[in-house]
């Protein structure tokens, strides 16, 4: 038997194509096509290893680190289209300038994943000096408020994305001698769930707890004990799928990378 397609089947098939791309729906998805992914702290460990496993995927990459020379080097190593800037996230100017660069050379981003952080040196909280504990609230926190300030509104403009800040175990436990770093990833915790009930259907926002990773900022607190812990870049792979895979039934939850 001979199955075809005749003109007036053609003619149905295209007033129901026209009619799909119309639909809000298809037109998010469009959308979400701009894959442009913005990360902070990419000069090195987890923000640098997502870097490049986004670009290995196809994607677009925005990031920002404080060095040029780290810059330069995952410059080197992307091979899509990216735009990388020297930024301290504590300062508005910056972010906010990156913010327009961003989109001026790449368009909104459609995920945006506040990675940039730092933590204490292992010590009591009453030998924990002022500037020191001040500098980790600040990046940690602060860092994380300027970024959403500056890439939000378009975002919601767009009426599509998603917003990870990055988290801890210590955002929801705690420990001995990390007190001004758990202080920031509860904060972050907080604020993360705050957003995502003031965000617009179509945007999402999560708190997104990478897991234990052998790092700089693991090693600062467990020393040669951080070795026997997943690399970034293995833990890049999935952890990217998990990002892919976050939606909007998500929007407020704190999410396991």
């Amino acid at each position: 038997m001979l199955i075809g397609i005749y003109p007036g089947n053609l003619l149905i098939i295209k007033d129901l194509e026209a009619l799909v791309m119309k639909t809000p729906l298809f037109q998010k998805v469009q959308k979400m096509q701009n894959k442009t992914v913005c990360i902070s702290g990419v000069s090195r460990g987890l923000g640098r290893a997502l870097s490049l496993e986004f670009d290995y995927r196809g994607w677009q990459i925005s990031g920002c680190s404080r060095s040029e020379d780290a810059l330069s080097s995952l410059s080197n190593d992307l091979s899509n289209q990216h735009h990388l800037q020297k930024v301290d996230v504590t300062k508005e100017e910056e972010v906010r300038l990156f913010a327009e660069n961003t989109r001026n050379l790449l368009g909104c981003p459609s995920i945006i994943l506040n990675n940039a952080g730092v933590i204490n040196r292992n010590a009591k909280l009453t030998d924990i000096t002022t500037e020191e504990f001040t500098h980790v609230l600040k990046t940690n926190v602060l860092g994380t408020h300027l970024m959403i300030r500056s890439f939000l509104p378009d975002m919601e403009r767009s009426g599509v994305g998603l917003i990870a800040n990055f988290s801890s175990y210590w955002g929801q436990s705690t420990a001995p001698e990390v007190a001004p770093y758990c202080a920031s990833k509860w904060a972050i915790e907080g604020l993360s769930r705050a957003l995502s009930q003031e965000v617009p259907v179509g945007i999402t926002v999560v708190a997104f707890n990478p897991g234990v990773i052998d790092t700089e900022m693991l090693r600062s607190c467990f020393g040669e004990a951080a070795s026997s812990h997943e690399k970034p870049n293995q833990w890049a792979k999935h952890a990217v799928e998990t990002i892919l895979k976050i939606s909007s039934a998500d929007n407020g939850n704190t999410i396991i990378g």
